[in-house]
């Protein structure tokens, strides 16, 4: 089966296609709109709308031949991720990038921070820091980091003062209360949590590892430190955070750890009121509303191999995404005006998507048009582009899950330390591969993010979810600055003709973009839509 028929487009996108040189658009037709304008309206997404790429920064690129890495690879790369040029059609076309954890720490993911203002070493300097924001801005791109606030590492400067505290009793230190603590002698340990021995009666509460003892959120020093390091980053140009562990600053008390997210981002609007910033708060959706007053959230219910895309992808009913979609759309509106979805399929604390859904059937296409043409932030986890593998398995680590990105050139970025996963299992079409291969997932992804570009209505419009007929084949219609668009999806695997004025009161004009495993066409209100395949349709 083909990964795509036919990929109609704008006009202006097709020429983008077209000047890749590997890739061979047809000619436009009388389906296909020939103006550019929508194109440039979103030439600059906002920040609620741009599609983020995930780099775990100790696999992506090694630019010093150390095997880890680095921020220089990253700059390496940027022709790769974004060549400043939308009109190109040569790079993945991204608009925002989280960067994992940089700052100084003895761990191979750095969740566990030794120094808060220091670049790791193995990462390099501020300065290459510096070169990274100012290129990412040369190319209207976001930069954020990951923040991990919710712990540190035992050899952090401000744990040490903390046990020094404890081990002389002074509890006239100013760090004495610094972290979460209690005394065995004294209290009773609070249930569910984890501690480890401080000294002597004292312990202090750990619930992740034992070297990421966990900050006491009660102290105004405490807060006053974390709401340093962020405006350190805000000042040094970073665009925004990505919160790790939100749920946790006050762990099994949501309304208190929400309370704490709203005034640090009160506070992070003073110094940037455009801050951008995604907290993960892995649990259902009625727990991740506890948080949306305060910042957006990523989707846990669309991810991974049980969550609503993946099980869409695979025959199921777009109808029920769509649906979802808009109520929780609404639903995290109404909680605050500015909030959007931040949907994803697979991070770094997750089996890579290429496990659970086959690029061979069409599963790992379909998956991307159903979140990556859709509305809110989407996440991009470095390498899903090319269809990277790797799972934990029957092994406890997440390192096989942030395995060293397969560029086929001379980059010699190597796997993380406690790597089990199978060399053999993984991919063998490099980037160098596909990004010769016009049927490539790779190719296929930049077409996606070139559909996306080309239709703002899909992201900036007001999503209405269509109308459904009985049938799988569904999808959601959006309105933007007067143009509305229909996007439909066909998950089965199997041709269908619909009656379009069943589903909506819009009057379908144009096939505006075709992608998926076969083809599509519009007469009149009747669409035929190939099986795996997903369509976008302007309207009158």
């Amino acid at each position: 089966m083909k990964l795509f028929s036919r990929f109609s487009l704008l006009l202006l996108a097709a020429v983008l296609l077209l000047s890749a040189g590997c890739v061979k658009p047809q000619e436009p037709t009388d389906e296909v709109i020939v103006s550019g304008d929508a194109y440039k309206a979103a030439e600059i997404p906002d920040d609620n709308n741009r599609v983020f790429y995930e780099i775990f920064v100790g696999s992506f690129s090694d630019s010093n031949g150390d095997g880890i890495g680095d921020l220089r690879g990253i700059i390496n790369r940027m022709d790769y991720l974004n060549d400043g040029k939308p009109d190109s059609g040569l790079s993945l076309g991204i608009e925002g990038i989280w960067l994992t954890p940089i700052f100084a720490s003895n761990s191979y993911h750095k969740y566990n921070v030794n120094d808060f203002y220091k670049v790791d070493p193995q990462f390099g300097t501020k300065d290459d820091l510096v070169e990274l924001i100012t290129l990412c801005h040369e190319r209207g791109v976001k930069l954020i980091l990951d923040l991990p606030i919710n712990h540190t590492s035992r050899q952090c400067e401000w744990f040490q003062k903390f046990k020094a505290a404890h081990q002389s009793g002074d509890v006239s230190n100013s760090f004495y209360n610094f972290y979460s603590w209690y005394d065995k002698n004294t209290d009773r340990a609070p249930g569910g949590r984890t501690f480890s021995q401080l000294t002597g009666s004292h312990y202090y509460e750990c619930n992740f590892d034992g070297d990421m003892p966990e900050l006491n959120f009660d102290s105004e020093q405490v807060r006053s430190a974390v709401l340093e390091i962020a405006k350190y980053y805000l000042d040094l140009g970073i665009d925004g955070f990505r919160f790790d562990a939100a749920k946790y600053i006050y762990f099994g008390d949501n309304p208190s750890s929400s309370e704490f997210w709203i005034w640090y981002l009160k506070e992070l609007r003073k110094i940037n009121p455009d801050v951008y910033t995604v907290a993960e708060v892995w649990d259902s959706d009625g727990v991740t509303d506890i948080y949306y007053p305060a910042t957006n959230c990523f989707d846990f219910t669309m991810a991974g191999s049980s969550g609503i895309i993946a099980q869409t992808a695979n025959r199921g009913d777009v109808n029920r995404l769509a649906t979802y979609v808009e109520s929780y759309l609404k639903k995290v509106q109404s909680l605050r005006s500015s909030a959007t979805i931040v949907p994803f399929i697979a991070n770094h604390d997750s089996d890579r998507a290429a496990g659970y859904l086959l690029t061979a059937n069409g599963t790992m296409q379909m998956a991307a048009n159903l979140y990556l043409l859709g509305p809110g932030s989407p996440f991009i986890y470095y390498g899903e582009e090319i269809g990277m593998r790797g799972s934990r398995g029957s092994a406890n680590t997440d390192a096989n899950r942030r395995l060293a990105m397969v560029w086929g050139d001379e980059d010699t970025v190597r796997d993380p330390q406690g790597t089990t996963y199978a060399s053999s299992s993984q991919i063998t079409s490099t980037v160098v591969d596909q990004k010769l291969d016009e049927s490539s997932l790779y190719t296929y992804y930049k077409k996606l993010l070139m559909i996306r570009r080309a239709n703002p209505e899909i992201a900036h419009g007001t999503y209405t979810a269509l109308k459904s007929d009985g049938t799988k084949l569904g999808g959601f219609e959006a309105t933007y600055n007067g143009s509305t668009v229909l996007v439909l999806h066909n998950t089965a695997w199997e041709s269908k003709t619909i009656d379009l004025s069943t589903r909506t009161d819009r009057v379908p004009s144009a096939l505006r973009a075709v992608i998926g495993a076969e083809d599509a066409t519009l007469s009149g209100t009747t669409l035929t839509i190939g099986a795996q395949t997903s369509v976008v349709i302007a309207c009158k």
